[in-house]
């Protein structure tokens, strides 16, 4: 069975393009996201759309439909984009704010309002792109820091179509991410999707920090509510063809490139370092390292060489320039200062290597350097371990990289640390062949089985696993046709009770309970509803009921103060509904003051049966570390009491164990003959009015939650429109 199609979206395409006397010549990009794509089952057709690689300003007319027809065979659909739009959107926000940004180099970060400018408009044109061919039952697939704004783009134009985000290079610490200006409308962006990976927990962790931080979300376990949304957010490490790598050595290119390399080098251990060139890569750093290694260690001079290998990259950029010929004076330095006649140190080759080359230079090394800065993942340690067939060969590998949390049986060192790197280069050189043998070993069974096909296929799985869920919690959503039998059995019944809860039901925020007072319109809404003489309307809160009286005692309606304590029936007085003992207040009241003080944004309220800790306030990791704890200690001290510790949204409440909205829906409930109940809620105390009330309810939770209520509206504001559509019944 044919399933809906895959668009991958992507800022390139698996193809460079170039144009030369006229005519275009297509090669194959040897990315990992085309091996992994590749591999997807056949039940997946592929479409893939990116940038061309030619400006707009080198293209005729004829030329883009001759891409077009000549992409179109190979399922790929291009974008085009004019010169200006590459430089600012892609050499400059991508390259110059975002790239320097997010692998911790804020000095060279750049902040142009242009540039953001334009990153916008060709995220609105990929956008459009994508419209313009999307059917229903296709899923898209966004790919990486040039298209962070594309998923809600595309999701406000198409909100039910699937999207993945999948993020290529680190995500920073909400520290530096902080430092963005445009820091919310990227967040803004990424939140479109349903589905956001990355490629470590590490990531997953600093952008959940972010989004908790910035845009004031929680999560659990990962899982974000956007709206009307669940989203997840977790982290799929990229592996790499495995079965490629490993069977490279036995290919004849392969030997003869390797036959060349020897006959060169001898039997001279071989180091290899192999980068694209770029300030995060730490070359710089390696060489001193290499430099400092032969100053220590003069014994391996004449016995040792690096071939260090730098691909070009933005050639255009200023930096690039300044740091290849840094790197050339480096190397040249080190050749001239340890070098002597028939041996050279460093071998610099500044250029791009075909598979063969490449994968010869993996076989014959003796050990790989692999020490970036920072780096998303570094796929070039996976390929070296998977060549190492015999294995022999030491991975010498940064702790910077996320491939340093997969590859744990390498030589795992601080790229800063010279004195580190030159300490590994030796163990390495030194290392007994049964040790080298049996760490590829463990390394190279972990690549194998999670190779770039799991990869793609997990996040593909995953996707859909997140858009279930999305539709099983939708499905309890008041549907148009439930909340018009709804509003149809209120307008025929004669006698009505309506459980209504306050914070997070009829208003949009919890907090303090100075805070979210009721504004006119609600007000207005609870005196029409209250004084309709079918109608008894109950408010049930957490709330005090001095603050409760204050707020809404001018009602016609009922009142529940401190989740039942307290009830006041029209036209009458508080009552306390059972006589609640709270002399433990007295030893738990200086524990909560203690927490308040150690936790800044954070305080204590008293009721006459309850203790509230609220952290709204707080820092979202220290308040989270603090309830933690505090939750642990509380429930020592009150094992022994007729008292329990309950969890609410950004709040921690000790009250007596007989005290719930539960026994006070009860109260309205047992022996009254009503023919129509209606009861809403957003929270945990909630469910035990939900689960006190007598079948045939409409029972409401305010919020995309799994529920005992028979329903769900997303917001307040979406219960009080359903609450102004009784009104007018």
């Amino acid at each position: 069975m044919i399933m809906g199609r895959l668009l991958v979206i992507a800022n390139r395409l698996p193809f460079s393009i170039t144009k030369r006397t006229g005519e275009f010549y297509y090669r194959s990009s040897p990315g990992g996201l085309a091996t992994g794509l590749s591999s997807l089952p056949e039940s997946y057709e592929r479409l893939w759309m990116g940038w061309t690689g030619i400006t707009n300003e080198n293209l005729t007319a004829e030329d883009k439909d001759k891409i077009r027809k000549k992409l179109a065979a190979k399922n790929c659909l291009p974008v085009f984009l004019s010169k200006k739009q590459i430089e600012q959107y892609y050499l400059g926000f991508c390259n110059k704010t975002l790239w320097p940004l997010f692998h911790y180099f804020p000095m060279r970060t750049v902040y142009e309002e242009h540039f953001w400018k334009i990153y916008k408009q060709v995220n609105e044109f990929f956008c459009d792109e994508v419209i313009a061919i999307a059917k229903p039952g296709d899923r898209v697939w966004v790919h990486d820091y040039q298209l962070m704004l594309l998923p809600k783009l595309v999701r406000e134009k198409l909100p039910k179509l699937e999207i993945g985000f999948f993020l290529h290079i680190p995500w920073p610490s909400f520290e530096l991410f902080r430092l963005l200006p445009w820091r919310e409308e990227i967040l803004d962006g990424l939140l479109g999707a349903d589905l956001i990976g990355f490629h470590t927990y590490d990531y997953v962790r600093h952008f959940l920090s972010s989004v908790c931080r910035i845009v004031g979300l929680e999560h659990t376990l990962g899982n974000v509510s956007v709206g009307n949304r669940l989203v997840k957010i977790d982290a799929f490490p990229m592996g790499i063809d495995y079965e490629k790598y490993s069977k490279a050595t036995n290919d004849t290119g392969v030997k003869k490139e390797v036959d060349k390399i020897l006959a060169k080098v001898g039997k001279r251990k071989i180091i290899i370092s192999i980068d694209r060139l770029d300030y995060t890569k730490g070359i710089i750093e390696r060489l001193e390292a290499f430099d400092l290694f032969l100053s220590k260690n003069p014994e391996y001079k004449e016995k040792v060489t690096l071939i260090m290998v730098a691909v070009p990259s933005r050639t255009g950029v200023q930096d690039y320039k300044t740091l290849r010929n840094r790197i050339e004076q480096l190397v040249g330095r080190i050749n001239g200062e340890h070098g002597m006649i028939g041996w050279m140190p460093v071998w610099y080759l500044y250029r791009f290597l075909p598979f063969k080359r490449l994968t010869a230079l993996y076989g014959v090394a003796d050990v790989a350097l692999v020490t970036p800065l920072r780096d998303g993942m570094n796929l070039i340690a996976k390929e070296f371990i998977a060549t190492k067939t015999d294995g022999k060969g030491v991975l010498i590998i940064s702790e910077m990289t996320g491939v340093a949390r997969e590859l744990g049986e390498a030589l795992v060192v601080n790229a800063n640390n010279k004195a580190t790197i030159v300490q590994a280069i030796k163990e390495a050189l030194e290392m007994p062949l049964l040790e080298q043998v049996e760490r590829n070993r463990l390394m190279q069974e972990r690549l194998r089985r999670y190779n770039v096909s799991r990869w793609s296929s997990d996040f593909l799985n995953a996707l859909t696993d997140i858009k279930e869920t999305q539709q099983e919690l939708s499905v309890r959503k008041l549907s148009e046709t439930a909340k018009n039998r709804l509003i149809s059995d209120y307008a025929k019944s004669r006698k009505r009770l309506l459980l209504l809860d306050y914070d997070g039901t009829l208003v949009g925020f919890k907090g303090k309970p100075t805070q979210a007072k009721p504004d006119d319109e609600i007000m207005s809404l609870l005196q029409n509803l209250s004084s309709d003489p079918k109608n008894s309307v109950v408010i049930i809160s957490g709330r005090d009921k001095s603050t409760l009286e204050k707020w809404l005692g001018s009602l016609d309606a009922a009142l529940v103060a401190e989740h039942g304590a307290w009830i006041k029936q029209r036209g009458e007085c508080w009552q306390c509904t059972q006589s609640v003992e709270a002399e433990w207040k007295d030893a738990i009241m200086p524990i909560l003051e203690l927490y308040a003080d150690r936790t800044a944004g954070s305080s204590v309220e008293e009721k006459d049966f309850s203790l509230v800790w609220h952290y709204r306030g707080a820092d979202p990791e220290l308040a989270y570390l603090r309830e933690q704890e505090l939750r642990g200690t509380l429930m020592n001290l009150t094992e022994n009491l007729d008292v329990g510790v309950f969890e609410g949204n950004k709040i921690l409440e000790i009250r007596g164990v007989g005290v719930s909205k539960g026994g006070a829906a009860e109260f309205w409930t047992i022996e009254r003959d009503w023919d129509f109940l209606l009861a809403a809620g957003d929270d945990y105390t909630d469910e035990e009015m939900f689960s006190a009330l007598p079948d045939g309810t409409y029972s409401i939770r305010v919020g995309l939650s799994i529920s005992k209520a028979r329903f769900n509206v997303e917001t307040p504001n979406e219960m009080r429109s359903l609450l102004k559509e009784l009104v007018r019944s």
